[in-house]
């Protein structure tokens, strides 16, 4: 057991992270993110509910597909012993609570070793959720989701829930049956899913129905687990389209729901969205966010961004005021994201790498998404933009136009309402009847008085 006196060690120059207000010019402080100020009924802390992750942050060590390892931590012996990861968890919980975030999220591999067998790896996952239920305990930090890595090892090179091959498929079960004890155990309030491998490099050799076939049973053999051990979190499904396979089955939001749908498995699933996947499936920032929240499958979020130039998955920071913006109004009109949260899925670049810029990248982000809810709290009290949209939709609040959303409305109608406009019409040239205009740029003008 390591005392408390050496628990709080690591960060022993940084004070907890405190609100200055943005006239502060101090790196080390929040100039937006007022966790106690209370918006539209909610504090920004609970509209909010920021998490930080475990691999990018502690288990991070700035590699990328060019490049070897730039960053070490001095706390991290890179060894797999238990020691070691309980070391790990020591520096997170300190870096939660100088932060001032209240939720975090891991894989299973990112907490624990593994073993040389299947036994062993549970077993170390017994002792580390058991560490990590008294630094819980200790700090009142909760598990905003846990998660199995299906992706990294070998076995899983064909994929898991979607491998051709049953032990791969099996391996992969009982992994997550394990995950999802572990994340019950620790009071999660969710449980992801991520594909990483659940796709395919070549048509030539897959088998596309019988793979999602088998990726729907997989997710019914966990639900029928999660009722069993008695588990109330949330599923998420977490859609990405390419990287590491060249297509994955959960590409995007609307092809999630699909799925889910196909396989009856729309009332326990909902999605975890992360805006640098929906950028790279060739959608706007915040499409993904919008199209499952009004559909209602928004779970959480892990709020990162990409760089469009790079052709891989960056995991950048968010740090864009408008698309921060853009998704708080998402989320404040759907009420909120609870159990779900807004998940820093974030890494530093591999040229960052002093200690403090693990907090200068968080704080940056925390306070993006303070100003995001500040603006957006504005936007929807205002109401201008909202009204703009209902004024373009308005000739469908007429009688004739709510028999369209009804479903009253035929094609015989269609034909006889544009008969009736043309005799109606004095010059009969009703044919070159011309929209009225999308106003784009005025929407952009006034989104950006806002910013």
């Amino acid at each position: 057991m390591i005392s408390n006196n050496e628990i709080k060690k690591w960060f022993p120059s940084i004070s907890k992270i405190k609100y200055e207000g943005k006239a502060s010019s101090n790196p080390m402080a929040f100039k937006y993110y007022n966790p106690n100020e209370t918006l539209m009924g909610k504090t920004m802390e609970e509209w909010l509910r920021f998490s930080a992750c475990f691999w990018h942050t502690f288990r991070g060590n700035g590699s990328d597909p060019f490049g070897s390892p730039t960053i070490s931590r001095e706390w991290d012996d890179g060894s797999n012993s238990i020691d070691n990861a309980k070391r790990r968890i020591d520096v997170a919980f300190e870096f939660f609570e100088k932060l001032g975030v209240k939720y975090y999220t891991f894989h299973d591999v990112d907490v624990s070793p593994p073993g040389d067998t299947w036994i062993e790896t549970c077993n170390n996952l017994d002792v580390i959720s058991d560490y990590l239920l008294e630094c819980q305990n200790r700090t009142g930090i909760k598990l905003l989701w846990g998660t199995a890595n299906l992706f990294s090892h070998p076995r899983y090179m064909n994929g898991g829930a979607t491998s051709p091959e049953f032990t791969s498929y099996a391996y992969a079960a009982a992994q997550v049956k394990k995950a999802m004890e572990i994340t019950h155990k620790l009071g999660g309030k969710n449980y992801v899913f991520w594909g990483g491998r659940e796709g395919y490099h070549n048509l030539l050799n897959i088998d596309i129905k019988r793979e999602l076939d088998h990726y729907a049973a997989f997710l019914k053999m966990a639900k029928k687990y999660k009722e069993k051990i008695g588990a109330t979190f949330q599923f998420l499904i977490e859609p990405k389209p390419r990287e590491p396979t060249k297509h994955q089955y959960d590409y995007d939001a609307q092809t999630c729901i699909g799925f889910l749908k196909q396989y009856n498995l729309d009332e326990d699933f909902k999605l975890n969205i992360e805006p640098n996947h929906t950028t790279l499936a060739g959608h706007e920032y915040e499409h993904d966010v919008l199209v499952s929240s009004i559909y209602g499958f928004l779970g959480s979020v892990d709020s990162n961004t990409g760089d469009t130039l790079l052709g891989w998955d960056t995991d950048q920071f968010p740090m864009d005021i408008k698309k921060a913006t853009r998704m708080m109004c998402i989320i404040i009109n759907m009420g909120g994201l609870e159990p779900g949260g807004l998940n820093f899925d974030c890494k530093v670049r591999r040229e960052s790498t002093d200690v403090e810029d693990m907090f200068i990248s968080h704080i940056g982000a925390m306070d993006t998404f303070a100003r995001g809810l500040r603006n957006a709290v504005q936007i929807i009290s205002d109401g201008t933009i909202h009204n703009m949209i209902s004024s373009r939709y308005s000739s469908f609040d007429s009688e004739i136009g709510k028999a369209v959303e009804n479903e009253t409305f035929t094609m015989e109608d269609a034909e006889t309402y544009i008969l009736n406009k043309e005799s109606e019409n004095e010059n009969n040239n009703f044919v070159h009847y011309k929209p009225s205009s999308g106003k784009q740029e005025l929407f952009e003008m006034i989104l950006n008085n806002y910013l």
